[in-house]
């Protein structure tokens, strides 16, 4: 139902979203949603669009919505790279049983260049925390 719906929309896009402000008290009893912001994760910048200031209680909502929607980013990054290495070990077994020479010679080089500097990024990451710790 129409009185079931949060006050704020933020539609997703590349490194933030776009804030909306949810309305459903007018006579037509239509939806309407109006920008108010813009909001860059990466930066934790919020602009206002339009004229018009954000409100305590806008900022508010934006500001929690920022903080939750980067804690998501932060687990998705690392299910990312716990999915990363469950597919170097299925790619270590495609190699090994099932790749033919053709396939072998299409992604080998590919595949050594990448995996040499992951590695070389861990070994020096590595190293810089032992000489910290």
């Amino acid at each position: 139902m129409a009185g079931d719906l949060p006050d704020y929309y933020f539609r997703i896009r590349e490194n933030g979203a776009a804030v909306f402000r949810v309305d459903t008290g007018n006579r037509q009893r239509r939806i309407e949603m109006d920008q108010i912001a813009v909001v860059n994760v990466n930066r934790g910048e919020i602009r206002p669009h339009g004229d018009s200031p954000l409100s305590d209680a806008d900022l508010a909502a934006i500001r929690n919505w920022l903080t939750e929607r980067k804690a998501l980013l932060a687990l998705r990054d690392i299910d990312d790279i716990h999915r990363a290495v469950d597919h170097l070990n299925l790619t270590a077994q495609w190699a090994q049983s099932r790749a033919t020479d053709d396939q072998l010679d299409e992604v080998t080089d590919a595949l050594l260049l990448a995996m040499h500097d992951l590695r070389s990024v861990l070994v020096r990451k590595r190293a810089d925390r032992l000489t910290k710790g």
